[in-house]
């Protein structure tokens, strides 16, 4: 089948490289040249593991293409849009400007019976806006939204846990579900669930999906809080909560939060439609969530001050993370990278070190020292920050090694990763985020 992707960032790079590797011919479409460029000779614009492979094999095969021409997506069964939706200048609303644009530019070179299937993270009402001008050229409108985790986004592609397709109600509808199921023949013949509903169903299951998540690890970070005043330990509260089926222990990790280009914003754009509907007290506990989080970053700072007795000036400090998790190197909103800012605010010597984000953090926050390697940032540090769980990190990483490089003995574990009792051992003072 042919199909086009509309926009080309992170979700439309991954989908559209991942929808030629199993065996479809595709246009990519960006206003982006440099990046059109990079793309067309097989390179990936950002880190995400398996994308190159894939990229560059679809590229080689010629069936996957990149252009800055739009004309480029005639004669395509299917045309997703992928564009962002980020967070509004003045508000929390999101923005849908991109939306909107990419919208207009496709409509011109619509055929009948071609399937537009949105994927942008949209506000619950977004289809039924669009449907009408697509439904004039007629062309029909389904909404298809993302579940990509990012570091395992190629492999969430190939192969997702379900699809959720929007449509509308009538044969239009039930005919695009259909070439929808063959757009993903190989999930679909193996049993993945294939679920068709309504507009508003479709878009409200990725930002509910985002919220839930965030609420759960806000929740266990909240637990983190009382455990630090009470002298619980909140990692073994985890474990212990976590057995229990209907809780379940995955996104039980306190620690310092979530961040990157989806949780933050989706959460808070969320909350702002609802106020839009009237509806703002359905989901006035998001905006909790999202306050616990930004305060388990400035605990972890508070973590450094306290074991350096409140005395940073000077002092050197290795943060060992930028990215906002592992196997990326997306900076959006990272925690990592807040902590390092705000030690650095304090007037600590900060140096920052990651296997893949330097690059994009030396672009936005300039002010902080980077090296590329682990070793470097630790010799004579004072103290030790670990925010993102790479395993260069948590597994790769000795209490001993870290004792002959640095000055000090302080490491603060801002997620929980770190063999506590091995760092203790070696003569750390190890601090985790609400554990004893």
């Amino acid at each position: 089948m042919r199909l086009s992707v509309i926009g080309c960032g992170y979700l439309g790079a991954v989908h559209a490289a991942a929808m030629a590797s199993i065996g479809h011919e595709v246009v990519g479409v960006d206003v982006d040249e440099r990046k059109v460029e990079a793309l067309s000779r097989g390179e990936a614009p950002f880190f995400e593991p398996g994308l190159a492979e894939i990229l560059r094999e679809g590229v080689a095969s010629g069936r996957l293409r990149f252009t800055t021409d739009m004309a480029e997506v005639r004669g395509s069964a299917v045309h997703f849009v992928g564009v962002g939706t980020p967070q509004k200048r003045d508000g929390y609303a999101a923005d849908l400007t991109f939306v909107r644009a990419a919208f207009d530019g496709l409509r011109p070179y619509l055929s009948a019976d071609d399937v537009v299937a949105g994927k942008s993270t949209v506000p619950v009402g977004t289809a039924a806006e669009l449907a009408p001008s697509i439904s004039e050229t007629g062309a029909v409108l389904v909404w298809n939204p993302e579940f990509l985790r990012e570091g395992w986004a190629v492999q969430d592609t190939v192969d997702p846990d379900r699809l959720v397709v929007g449509i509308p109600d009538g044969e239009a509808g039930e005919r695009a579900a259909q070439v929808l199921r063959e757009v993903f023949h190989p999930s679909v013949a193996k049993g993945t669930p294939f679920i068709v509903t309504d507009y508003a169903t479709a878009e409200l299951v990725k930002v509910s999906a985002n919220a839930f998540l965030a609420t759960k690890i806000s929740f266990i970070n909240a637990m983190a809080e009382i455990a630090e005043v009470t002298g619980a330990d909140v990692t073994t509260l985890a474990d212990a909560i976590g057995h229990d089926a209907r809780i379940g222990r995955r996104f039980l990790g306190a620690g310092i939060g979530f961040g990157g280009g989806c949780l933050p914003k989706d959460i808070r754009a969320f909350a702002a439609r609802a106020e839009e509907l009237g509806q703002g007290q359905s989901v006035a506990f998001l905006r909790e969530v999202d306050a616990i989080n930004l305060r388990r970053r400035a605990r972890a700072v508070e973590l450094v001050v306290e074991a350096l007795d409140g005395a940073v000036h000077g002092k050197r400090i290795a943060v060992l993370g930028a990215a906002f998790k592992p196997h990326s190197d997306d900076i959006r909103d990272s925690p990592a990278l807040d902590v390092a800012v705000q030690l650095r605010g304090l007037g600590a010597d900060v140096v920052v070190t990651d296997p893949e984000a330097l690059d994009n953090a030396r672009r936005v926050h300039p002010q902080l020292e980077y090296t590329d390697e682990r070793d470097d940032a630790l010799r004579d540090a004072d103290a030790v920050v670990m925010v993102t769980e790479w395993d260069l990190y948590r597994r790769e990483l000795s209490p001993e090694h870290a004792a002959s490089l640095a000055r000090g003995r302080v490491v603060v574990d801002g997620r929980n990763g770190l063999d506590a009792a091995a760092w203790k051992a070696a003569g750390w003072d190890y601090r985790g985020m609400g554990r004893r």
